[in-house]
């Protein structure tokens, strides 16, 4: 197997690369959104990364209020494989909480907004490959017609399995059109 191009002669070209592993932008509503590790070696494989990072540009088809977003991870939906805690404010209010399911509670806007909000979230999964729990961290910020929403959240996956596999998508509603997510890998630093 040939090494990859961000590597030459063994040695990897970049001390903290990020490499683009994957691309989703929907045409039409989307129930999830998922990826895959391809296990060959090549961008796609998810055993040579410490980390995983996902940045999403998303909308829920939901009505109503706030739609909260969710993954699942080596197709794992199981309320108590998972504990998160989170922080949210909107300018007026604010809530700590915990909670016990595939949940990122990434506020993301809805339907009952302008067509052109979107909200914003970045999650990192850490040590992707290693034999602990998984951690995770997300941070969403979001307009809301003249409000806003900030929100953080730490989530555990009580697995030591390596993630193979990651679904995202609206808890009630589907991901709206014109959502975009991109998958990334960061690989570990190997060069001084």
């Amino acid at each position: 197997m040939a090494d990859p191009a961000y590597i030459v002669n063994g040695v990897l070209t970049d001390g903290e690369a990020w490499v683009g592993i994957a691309h989703a932008s929907l045409s039409l509503p989307a129930a999830t959104v998922t990826w895959t590790s391809t296990n060959d070696g090549q961008v796609g494989d998810f055993s040579q990364y410490m980390d995983l990072v996902a940045i999403s540009y998303w909308r829920s088809t939901q009505t109503g209020g706030w739609e909260i977003g969710r993954q699942n991870l080596n197709g794992d939906s199981t309320a108590g494989n998972y504990a998160c805690q989170l922080l949210y404010g909107d300018g007026s209010d604010d809530l700590a909480g915990v909670r016990a399911n595939p949940s990122i509670n990434a506020f993301m806007a809805y339907a009952d907004l302008a067509s052109d909000i979107f909200s914003v979230t970045v999650s990192h999964w850490f040590d992707v490959n290693s034999g602990k729990y998984k951690s995770s961290l997300h941070q969403t910020a979001s307009d809301a017609d003249g409000s806003g929403y900030v929100d953080i959240t730490t989530s555990i996956w009580k697995s030591q399995a390596a993630i193979t596999s990651i679904l995202l998508k609206s808890q009630n509603g589907n991901l709206e059109a014109a959502t975009r997510i991109d998958l990334f890998g960061v690989l570990p630093r190997m060069v001084a």
